[in-house]
């Protein structure tokens, strides 16, 4: 399609018809601002503040709607324009109750750089929101009602994006409020996606990082962090660093600075999760004849096997298909499995009470703050992990004590929690688990060099990217599984539609899988979110070793699991309940 000239400011611009204003600034490095707009929604034009001027034109205009002509002039700063910005965001602020010394968007907040950039006088209107409530949903996400700006991202992003609708639109005029929905037959799943599409913190995680300030500092506790796969990819842009940029040796040094004891990687729990999983994903093959579907069976009976690492996704099963709870593997997650051998394995060697451990998870998702409470996971009475911090929780500790992350010098994850495969790393992209198993189930049923039929394979490019679902017909040992890989929870149902289709199926809640996680990062979209997931791919390729059962570490903690009878299935496995 021909391009066609416009001029923004005086700047002329060749650009392609049909893109809005807001898009075209944005490409051409021109800053015009915007809160309720996001590229993972269609625009709907709430906050009023990207208005612009056009030549000729009798009214203002919203950028983020209005689409761009041959010839077009366009003012994004005028007096009109001014005038009126400014007192959207005047009338914004008056929506919105100030929490900002206790609120971690304090030092990265959108609505006070427009203030400052602006000078706009933000007290001038009264408040009149301070009455709506705040609600909590578990102890992952909550909807702080006296912050909220109508902009009705949270909105867009539990129906459009994930198809859920627990959130619903309330009442009339300057009453409408965003609540949860009364219908009972509708539940959260704690995946956050609201969190991390709101412009000015509404809709957050509910924090821990106050009481992981209060363990830090006392001296009985031996306090232990471990940080997820996609955090390094992920956490230098709340620092202004590019998305995808690999900081590994600086999210240790990190957490190191605030002061735990001991850091580990959960990539080395991700590594025991692939042999937990590729194990049971053969058992069931073996057990289980496909076709046809059995229905109702117990483990080791059951296809097609579907992940479990994503509590979002168990969330759902639970509520909305609790006749899928004997297809999910009942393998641990990643951060459970890591916590739970740092109190069980770690601790022995170390000589100490695991009562006295205290484990952190910093980790991209909020729904992990619910999973580390499921009583199902307790060994022994303790639980793996007691606090889960988000990423953007992670980056505020830094920031609250004047951390200079970007300048720190890298360190080294402590042993054996830090040792890790490739595979491991891929744990926090959508297709990541299922490629990471499909390594080691070949190794598991062929062993090493039992001729050209096993010849292992590394790359399973068919479950990568970013579709919303990427089906495959894979070679495991010479036999043919089919496969499905989900991108976000709003692509399941037609996936369970058909189940009888797949011997293997891999789930993730959020888009991009934990690279999208409800912690991560603001601002999110596919752009962002694909140099995060390439970043993974990158570290998978930089590791010496690239397949799970290949982490010595690993078999050596599977080996001590083994000589203690009960403990190893209550460390290694889990189950799962109907909820109502």
């Amino acid at each position: 399609m021909k391009n066609i000239n416009i001029k923004i400011n005086g700047k002329e611009i060749s650009c392609q018809p049909g893109k809005t204003i807001m898009e075209v600034a944005r490409e051409n490095g021109i800053f015009i601002p915007g809160l309720c707009y996001h590229p993972d929604f269609p625009v709907k034009g709430n906050c009023r503040i990207c208005v612009v001027e056009i030549k000729g034109g009798k009214k203002l205009s919203l950028a983020c709607k209005k689409t761009v002509g041959e010839g077009m002039e366009i003012w994004t700063d005028t007096a009109r324009v001014k005038k009126s910005r400014n007192l959207n965001i005047e009338l914004i602020f008056a929506e919105h109750i100030e929490k900002c010394p206790t609120c971690i968007w304090n030092v990265h907040c959108a609505l006070l750089d427009l203030a400052e950039r602006y000078k706009i006088e933000i007290k001038r209107f009264p408040d009149r929101k301070g009455k709506r409530k705040t609600y909590k949903f578990a102890n992952a996400v909550e909807i702080d009602g006296t912050q909220c700006i109508d902009c009705r991202n949270c909105l867009d992003a539990c129906s459009l994006l994930q198809n859920i609708n627990y959130l619903e639109l309330k009442g009339k005029g300057i009453n409408q409020e965003i609540a949860p929905t009364e219908n009972k037959k509708v539940d959260c799943i704690y995946c956050g996606q609201c969190a991390v599409h709101c412009p000015i913190g509404s809709a957050q995680e509910q924090s821990q990082w106050e009481m992981v300030e209060k363990v830090l500092v006392d001296k009985k506790k031996i306090v232990v962090a471990q940080f997820a796969p996609s955090i390094r990819v992920s956490i230098g842009e709340e620092f202004n660093l590019a998305p995808g940029e690999i900081l590994t040796g600086q999210v240790v040094a990190g957490l190191k600075e605030l002061g735990f004891n001991y850091i580990f990687d959960v990539n080395f729990g991700a590594d025991m999760t692939t042999m937990v999983e590729a194990e049971e994903l053969l058992e069931r093959l073996k057990t289980s004849p496909h076709p046809p579907l059995i229905r109702g069976g117990g483990r080791g009976e059951r296809l097609p096997l579907i992940t479990s690492c994503c509590p979002a996704w168990v969330k759902y099963v639970e509520f909305y298909h609790p006749e899928l709870i004997s297809n999910l593997t009942t393998s641990r997650s990643p951060h459970i499995h890591s916590g739970g051998l740092v109190k069980t394995y770690w601790a022995d060697k170390m000589k100490v009470n695991p009562k006295n451990i205290i484990v952190v998870s910093v980790m991209p998702c909020t729904a992990k703050k619910f999973e580390a409470t499921r009583p199902e996971l307790k060994i022994k009475g303790v639980f793996p992990v007691d606090y889960v911090l988000t990423t953007r929780e992670f980056a505020w500790l830094l920031k609250k004590n004047k951390i200079n992350f970007p300048k720190l010098k890298s360190a080294e994850a402590d042993d054996i929690f830090g040792q890790y495969s490739g595979a491991a790393a891929l744990y926090g992209g959508s297709g990541g688990v299922m490629e990471a198993a499909l390594r080691t189930a070949q190794f598991l049923v062929c062993g090493k060099n039992k001729g050209k039929i096993c010849q292992a394979r590394l790359d399973f490019k068919e479950v990568r990217g970013l579709g919303d679902v990427k089906e495959a017909v894979v070679s495991v040992a010479g036999k043919k599984l089919r496969v499905a890989v989900v991108n976000g929870i709003g692509n399941i149902e037609p996936v369970i539609a058909n189940l009888d289709k797949y011997d293997y199926i891999e789930v993730m809640a959020c888009p991009g899988g934990c690279i999208g996680g409800g912690g991560q990062p603001i601002p999110t979209a596919d752009e962002i979110r694909k140099k995060r997931i390439d970043a993974l791919y990158k570290l998978d390729k930089s590791k010496n070793i690239r397949k799970a059962h290949e982490n010595k570490g690993v078999l050596e903690a599977l080996k001590w699991l083994k000589e203690q009878g009960k403990l190893e299935h209550e460390v290694l496995h889990t189950s799962y309940r109907k909820r109502n």
